[in-house]
């Protein structure tokens, strides 16, 4: 059976103050999403938000979109706020399957510690916690010829990390103080590239043809220390066993001139990606990133009605 899989960052999909603005976004997104046929859909920046001071969160707004299109059926894994029991306010992580899902994991510092980091220039007690920002979310679905094993990620953002007592009135201080933000930023960042790699390696542990999936919004290009830390090495003079367990980036199979999620400042940039195991990317037959309606990040005039980044599809054959 031929199976299709997406990743598209829904730009914090959240109701708005103002009814009409939600309305026009989904009837932005909704035809966007249906068009890409997608058998498995990882959705980044799914916002939770409470529908009274007393109630839990939940996914209302995700909810009302997805009636609109094919994925209101789907089956549905979700992430929580770590340590808690309910989803974060902003930000969550959505795999949806028309195919049964049979497990649900959410991956937090299970294989990289958070750490006490103390910057340069601060004092001998003055440390900062580094804790991931949002969990990685994993999904087993089971798939004709075996186990899919799908990991959706959503990496911080290049931004500069809080620094206490560095910033006032949400302006830096020092310039000193906004580097060793970026700095920090920069280190989750591949740290938690790592730490999707390393449960990676546990599914390869597991069954060297693992038909696994790795996707979302990356925050880095193709080259960039997170996607290459995701992919593996390439090189068979490394060893079959690390050419085995390369995942290849399926998006780079898009022609040159599609080769782009985001436009910052001007510039197209890949931040959106999906890479496959040798057994998923040997039958993928083609690869559309949708990128026709992107706005400048830089210069879009809030509310942004669709999504300042564009959907990655991958076709496999069966």
């Amino acid at each position: 059976m031929a199976l299709s899989v997406a990743t598209f960052n829904a730009e914090n999909l959240d109701f708005e103050a103002d009814e009409a603005i939600f309305e026009a976004r989904k009837a932005a997104l909704a035809p966007l999403l249906s068009q890409l046929r997608a058998d498995v859909l990882c959705l980044q920046e799914v916002n939770a938000p409470r529908r009274d001071a007393n109630a839990v969160r939940d996914f209302a707004p995700l909810d009302d979109l997805l009636s609109l299109t094919p994925y209101a059926g789907y089956e549905r894994a979700t992430s929580l706020r770590p340590g808690g029991d309910e989803p974060a306010d902003v930000h969550n992580l959505a795999i949806l399957s028309r195919l049964p899902i049979m497990e649900r994991r959410q991956i937090h510092h299970d294989f990289v510690p958070s750490w006490e980091w103390r910057p340069p220039m601060a004092g001998e007690d003055e440390t900062v916690s580094a804790v991931f920002d949002r969990p990685i979310l994993y999904a087993r679905i089971a798939a004709p010829g075996g186990p899919l094993h799908v990991l959706n990620l959503h990496l911080r953002a290049p931004r500069a990390a809080h620094l206490p007592g560095e910033k006032s009135e949400g302006r830096w201080k020092t310039s000193a103080g906004w580097a060793q933000g970026l700095f920090l930023a920069a280190q989750l960042r591949q740290a938690q590239a790592l730490e999707a790699r390393l449960f990676v390696e546990t599914l390869f542990d597991a069954d060297p043809d693992a038909r696994v999936i790795v996707c979302g919004d990356f925050n880095a290009d193709s080259y960039e220390t997170p996607t290459r830390i995701l992919c593996g090495s390439p090189e068979e003079r490394d060893g079959a066993a690390f050419a085995a367990r390369y995942l290849e980036r399926l998006e780079a199979r898009a022609p040159a001139q599609r080769r782009y999620t985001v436009i910052h400042g001007g510039r197209p940039v890949l931040l959106d990606h999906i890479l496959a195991s040798r057994a998923l990317s040997r039958r993928c037959e083609s690869v559309e990133i949708f990128n026709d309606d992107l706005v400048d990040e830089l210069t879009a005039q809030a509310p942004v009605i669709g999504s300042l980044h564009a959907p990655i599809v991958a076709r496999f054959k069966a």
